[in-house]
């Protein structure tokens, strides 16, 4: 049997504060230095532990820092990243429905922390809510999966096409189409169609923008904006208008739905300029006037080992 290949894509540091640099000048409460300075120390244990087991396993891997990820993951069995939810996104952007991915969490949110110093800050850390594995039961995840005792599921991700042609980055958590100013107005027109059917009328918007989510993503900024939580294996997505301004009684109904597997969301955008944001802030795809955005759940899935809470709801 041939050693199974692994990448170990991995959380950088520089994304927390160094000792060595300013960061840390214009912090005067003793707790917070102390809360962030743990963050980091927490994150390279967790790296340095999670390379030890994978030492000591009949395995080829690499280690990789996530910002040095620039062509599609290809010629390895399997990807593990090490960070949170962020590094599990951006590892997705670049992976095929071939090679499965395990997220481990890094530096989980001590609830008990948390509500130790409420009064101070938040001292949230990494939900991690699509990571199997943290330093506690890493091996054994690992050893689940190296003697195929586990399988990977399956979750949909959602395909943009602007003006017919298809983005190469596949959104698995959300995507928000808006002006790149959250002070003006996304002007933008949507209807769902099947084939070339439409199923609904067409709907015209004035609003702070449209997002719209799968499955895995209906947990994050969706359920915070009032949208409501999906069986992650699910192969609908969920929709938003965001704030719409006095949408008239035939089509109040329509700004917040879903779109089912076999339906697709064509979208009309009438400002000027806008941005269609892909799993957060740091994957923008431009648009403007008049161009045409297709969104529907046809993206290749993404093979992924869910924690028990999210495997469970299915």
């Amino acid at each position: 049997m041939s050693r199974r290949r692994i990448l170990l894509l991995l959380k950088p540091f520089d994304i927390f504060p160094s000792r060595k640099s300013n960061a840390f000048s214009g912090i005067s409460n003793a707790k917070v230095l102390h809360h962030l300075k743990n963050r980091l120390q927490v994150h390279k244990e967790a790296i340095n532990f999670c390379q030890d087991v994978l030492q000591h396993k009949l395995v080829d891997w690499n280690p990789l820092f996530r910002h040095s990820l620039s062509e599609p993951i290809r010629n390895v069995d399997l990807v593990v990243t090490v960070g949170g939810d962020g590094t599990l996104l951006q590892a997705s952007h670049f992976m095929d429905d071939s090679i499965p991915v395990l997220g481990v969490n890094s530096d989980p949110t001590q609830f008990e922390e948390v509500e130790e110093v409420s009064d101070d800050f938040d001292a949230s850390r990494s939900t991690g809510y699509l990571c199997a594995a943290t330093v506690q039961n890493f091996e054994q995840v690992v050893d689940s999966i190296l003697e195929n005792c586990t399988a990977p599921s399956e979750i949909s991700r959602i395909s943009i096409c602007r003006n017919s042609q298809i983005l190469p980055t596949h959104a698995l958590n959300d995507l928000l189409i808006a002006h790149p100013c959250p002070a003006a107005v996304s002007r933008f027109s949507f209807r769902l169609r099947k084939d070339s059917n439409p199923c609904t009328s067409l709907v015209n918007c004035r609003s702070s923008g449209l997002r719209v989510c799968t499955a895995a993503g209906s947990t994050a900024a969706m359920l915070s904006a009032g949208g409501f939580a999906m069986p992650t294996l699910s192969k609908d997505l969920q929709y938003m208008v965001r704030e719409p301004i006095s949408p008239s009684a035939s089509t109040s109904s329509l700004m917040h739905g879903l779109v089912k597997f076999d339906q697709t969301m064509v979208t009309a955008w009438s400002s000027k300029e806008g941005f269609i944001y892909i799993d957060g802030s740091h994957v923008p795809y431009a648009i403007q006037q008049g161009d045409v955005i297709e969104i529907s759940s046809r993206a290749p899935a993404l093979k992924i080992y869910l924690p028990h809470h999210s495997s469970s709801q299915n």
